[in-house]
């Protein structure tokens, strides 16, 4: 069931930047995660630029910033408060000018007022749409693990906000087994990118369905 959906985020769009819209509601493990892939994409020799497009918290802001920094990648960044679709699209144009290859965009995580976050989410689409036809072109949802079954709910509900293209898993270095990821896989079907098992920057994994079955099974400890 998980081999289907075990799919790596590629980057293959021309012309570049490759947007890469990711969401996810606060506290899945979001802002680490945007660190990690941009992490991942330099190791595979990518030029990355971060974007703060969730200026609802100041916190969220702060920390992309510091990730910025320590990975030495530009960041776009706006006041809190700020207009996110705007900050998306002077970064778009900046990235484009740069010869970015990868733009990634932390977006607000506010379930609890649906329909600001799907206007909001709306609004930075037809900003991209403005600029390529074809951005964005992965709209990332970031889910963590020890949620369990709350976690499809998540799925159901981001992928009627913002049409999720694929998944990335988190927390899954303690007791959560990701057996959720299952259910996702046969509810939804939606590539599952990546794991997060840790807190450090190298800890992003492919998702591997075999060694994932394995551990869900109980396998592997």
């Amino acid at each position: 069931m998980l081999r289907p959906v075990a799919e790596p985020l590629d980057i293959d769009a021309f012309p570049r930047p490759q947007v890469i819209l990711v969401i996810g509601v606060n506290g899945s493990g979001k802002t680490t995660t945007i660190a990690k892939l941009a992490h991942l994409f330099q190791e595979q020799d990518y030029g990355v630029m971060l974007v703060a497009g969730d200026t609802f918290r100041a916190a969220a802001i702060g920390q992309l910033k510091v990730w910025a920094e320590r990975l030495g990648v530009p960041i776009m960044a706006g006041p809190e408060g700020g207009d996110s679709a705007g900050i998306v699209f002077d970064a778009v144009k900046q990235a484009t000018a740069t010869g970015i290859d990868v733009l990634i965009v932390d977006t607000a995580g506010r379930l609890q007022n649906k329909r600001e976050l799907m206007d909001e989410l709306a609004k930075i689409k037809r900003v991209l749409g403005r600029l390529n036809p074809a951005a964005p072109h992965d709209v990332v949802l970031v889910l963590d693990a020890t949620t369990g079954q709350n976690a499809l709910s998540q799925i159901d509900v981001f992928r009627e906000v913002a049409g999720v293209t694929g998944l990335v898993m988190t927390k899954l270095d303690g007791t959560a087994r990701g057996g959720v990821l299952v259910s996702a896989a046969e509810r939804h079907g939606l590539p599952i990118h990546a794991i997060g098992i840790g807190e450090t920057i190298d800890d992003l994994r492919p998702f591997d369905a075999d060694e994932i079955a394995a551990i869900i099974a109980g396998n592997i400890r």
